[in-house]
């Protein structure tokens, strides 16, 4: 008989001490056994750590002088297991007992599923869908699929364009599969939009995303809805990196030939549409461009590797 497809869950923390603690506690609560729980913590000034260290043996905490960010740190923890399946977890979500069981589940029906996501629901409202996954537009603005809708709306599972990395669930098959110079999420993104990129370069390479709505979690998300009125009031660290990852992904992963020409004009007219927004009324934002064509030929660079890793299918 085969044995039955290993697990491990990976998070990443910077001062995240008031909520690790709830999310490690419905992870031990797991109705999936699971081999390994990695805690990276990217240098927290709060007390994340000791709490990660009260849990005892039970998780592996893993301590970064410096803050390298989401991805980078998630890169770390995915290399400390050897697990068929990972649980990439944001440490302000709560899952339900059976959470990882339901995707698994549906993940060793269809191997060519190589992520899946649950129902997360807002901490401070369970009945309003926080995301059911990433969806992408024409112009390649990604979003929260279903966020901010009553999740009464959301029982259907089903194909969807990639999962979002609060509460994912990835196949081992696939983080081999995908990775571009050795890293699964892209380093260079720091924090945000590392898992649209992810969930576009898998699609590409013929994986699947999958949502079920039987697998349900909280997700506090904090940032995004503490009664913000205006998007200066969230952090601009956060705006930037959202600004310039969003191009960084579409050099990365935007189609060639017949496909880009026809959309050629709708991403060049939204670009100039942001642009003209941002000098009204960001015009901080948009020193980002500095950096995106300072970093323009690396990105070209990593578009080729993932056509030659495309052609080779």
């Amino acid at each position: 008989m085969n044995s039955a497809p290993t697990a491990s869950v990976c998070i990443v923390t910077f001062n995240s001490g008031s909520d690790i603690a709830s999310c490690l506690q419905a992870v031990l609560r797991l109705s999936y056994p699971i081999e390994k729980i990695v805690v990276l913590d990217n240098a927290s000034s709060d007390d994340s750590c000791t709490v990660v260290r009260s849990f005892g043996e039970a998780v592996l905490l893993v301590e970064n002088k410096n803050n390298v960010g989401f991805a980078q740190g998630q890169n770390q923890a995915i290399a400390c297991t050897s697990s068929d399946y990972v649980l990439v977890l944001n440490p302000d979500v709560v899952l339900e007992p059976d959470y990882l069981s339901i995707l698994i589940e549906a993940m060793e029906r269809d191997k060519q599923i190589g992520s899946a996501i649950g129902q997360l629901l807002l901490g401070a409202d369970p009945s309003i869908i926080d995301s059911t996954g990433i969806e992408m537009g024409a112009v390649r603005r990604a979003w929260d699929r279903g966020g901010g809708e009553p999740a009464s709306m959301w029982n259907t599972s089903g194909e969807i364009f990639g999962v979002t990395a609060a509460a994912a669930v990835y196949a081992r098959r696939m983080i081999e599969d995908v990775k571009l110079n050795g890293q699964f999420f892209d380093a260079s993104y720091f924090a945000y939009k590392e898992d649209v990129d992810v969930a576009w370069r898998a699609r590409r390479l013929g994986w699947k995303a999958y949502y079920r709505a039987e697998a349900k979690a909280l997700h506090q998300r904090g940032w995004k809805y503490e009664g913000r009125k205006s998007r200066k009031q969230i952090p601009l660290f956060l705006r930037r990196h959202s600004y310039q990852n969003r191009i960084f992904t579409i050099i990365k992963n935007e189609p060639s030939g017949w496909p880009l020409f026809v959309n050629a004009y709708r991403l060049a007219g939204y670009e100039l549409l942001q642009i003209g927004y941002l000098a009204l009324f960001e015009p901080s934002l948009l020193t980002c461009w500095l950096t995106i064509f300072k970093e323009w030929p690396r990105f070209l660079k990593k578009r080729r590797l993932l056509k030659l890793k495309i052609a080779g299918r």
